[in-house]
């Protein structure tokens, strides 16, 4: 009897135990225009560099919504929380004219299954 909940004890510890959050690197990520926003005014063009097929729409999508609320200045490093993962960039804004682009450069993304991708150079 003892070793039979002994041994469901270990069962349980070892089910529920914590994995350790696993750290890879990418080099290569999908680079482009993703939305193109006209209004009479002015035109918004949201880019993203260095991004996941996946999430990349979403988090354009998410980028352009800071923009709108003027919540993010060119330079800054933002948040963005998706469905599937939390990433971190660096936002550039560029006004000539009619025009605004925004371009956001993935860092990290922290995916919800414990990995976390960190961008490198080649």
């Amino acid at each position: 009897m003892r070793i039979s909940l002994l041994m469901l004890l270990l069962a349980t510890q070892l089910l529920f135990s914590q994995q350790e959050p696993q750290v890879s690197t990418y080099k290569y990520g999908y680079n482009g225009m993703e939305l193109i926003i006209k209004h009479k005014s002015e035109t918004v063009i949201v880019s993203t560099y260095n991004s996941k097929k996946v999430i990349k729409d979403e988090v354009a999508q998410k980028v352009y919504d800071y923009f709108k609320n003027n919540t993010i200045k060119t330079g800054d490093t933002i948040n963005i929380t998706a469905n599937d993962a939390c990433v971190t960039g660096k936002c550039f804004i560029t006004k000539k004219g009619k025009l605004t682009s925004i371009n956001f450069y993935y860092e990290t993304i922290k995916w919800k299954n414990g990995l976390t991708e960190v961008y490198k150079k080649t």
